[in-house]
């Protein structure tokens, strides 16, 4: 009469046990295995997009998506210098993550429900907070998106920019004409040449391309409208939520390090001398968050080190006294106006 009773509660034991081991292999992945191996970071970016991605004639990688992998590189392996990257079009990108060719995929890239839910890939956190809008020759003296009526716009295929511009057409009654292009240089080259009256992407890779390509920049106008809203950020592939933890935690470490005012410059400084008990578990100085990520206590302070806080980042690519001139709007800090809001790292 005991057998039965006995034997069920070791039956469930026995399948609670398994499913914690199921549960915590399909944690673990080996993403975070495969990189300390191979001692380097594979990074997917843009084929050329100043201000987030772009090599020079040397070959030297620079951008705030660049620097994103830089500072997982850093915070993984101690080194910012540990990274390969591998320039992917749009239609290339997610390809590419998915079938491991890259660890993280940062490439100005919008967070979408398509690209979580049902891609095999995970957005991580919000490096950029843009939304789609149009440039258009100064000499065509538009001052709405909604004059282009009947306008032939060069967009890139692939992304979301080409569907938000079927829906803005189709909204407005506008009979939009796109010339579509697979391949980023095209669609540039195609605008410059004059087929398009007007060139549509995200409002920030427009001042890119303006500052990057154009004969004469002022002679471009970005028209006012954002017509969508475009969140970037760097992706992983979905089943590795290590991994996933350290890329996000990283963009949020970089994000509060500018909060509390760690800087490059400062933070050693700040590690030996500060009282401030956020500072102080940022750089591993009391709470040893790095065990959390599978990484050591110095882990933020190294990504800091070797990139600056997300402020930094912003003024040294994006800022007004660069090339592309973008103010920070909304991707200031939530306490002065902002969007950017780091998760509390505790």
């Amino acid at each position: 009469m005991h057998t039965p009773l006995t034997g069920r509660p070791l039956r469930t034991l026995a399948a609670l046990v398994l499913l914690a081991a199921c549960s915590v292999n399909a944690w673990a992945g080996k993403t975070l295995d495969t990189v300390k191996q191979r001692d380097q970071v594979v990074c997917g970016v843009n084929t050329g997009l100043a201000g987030f991605g772009a090599a020079d004639s040397q070959g030297k990688w620079t951008g705030l998506d660049v620097d994103v992998c830089r500072a997982v590189a850093a915070a993984v392996l101690g080194s910012a210098d540990k990274v390969r990257y591998v320039p992917l079009s749009a239609p290339q990108r997610f390809t590419a993550l998915q079938s491991g060719e890259v660890d993280v995929l940062s490439r100005n890239t919008t967070f979408t429900m398509t690209r979580d839910a049902s891609m095999g890939l995970h957005q991580t956190a919000v490096t950029y907070y843009d939304g789609q809008g149009f440039m258009t020759p100064a000499k065509n003296n538009l001052k709405s998106a909604k004059q282009l009526k009947g306008a032939t716009v060069c967009v890139q295929s692939g992304t979301t920019t080409e569907k938000n511009l079927t829906d803005f057409s189709r909204a407005n009654k506008l009979d939009i004409k796109p010339v579509v292009f697979e391949k980023f240089d095209a669609a540039n080259a195609a605008y410059f040449a004059g087929r398009c009256k007007a060139y549509t992407t995200d409002a920030s890779g427009l001042a890119s391309i303006r500052a990057k390509e154009a004969k004469t920049p002022k002679d471009h106008v970005i028209l006012p409208e954002l017509i969508s809203k475009e969140p970037l950020g760097p992706m992983v592939r979905r089943g590795d939520d290590e991994w996933l933890a350290i890329v996000k935690w990283t963009v949020y470490g970089l994000i509060e390090a500018e909060e509390v005012g760690i800087t490059a410059a400062n933070l050693d400084a700040l590690k030996a001398e500060s009282a401030d008990p956020v500072v102080l578990r940022l750089l591993g100085k009391s709470d040893d968050t790095g065990k959390l990520l599978g990484l050591d206590r110095d882990w933020l302070a190294r990504a800091i080190g070797a990139v600056g806080n997300y402020g930094e980042m912003f003024e040294r690519h994006l800022g007004e006294k660069t090339p592309l001139g973008l103010k920070r709007g909304l991707n200031a800090q939530w306490s002065k106006g902002g969007l950017q809001y780091a998760m509390p790292i505790r």
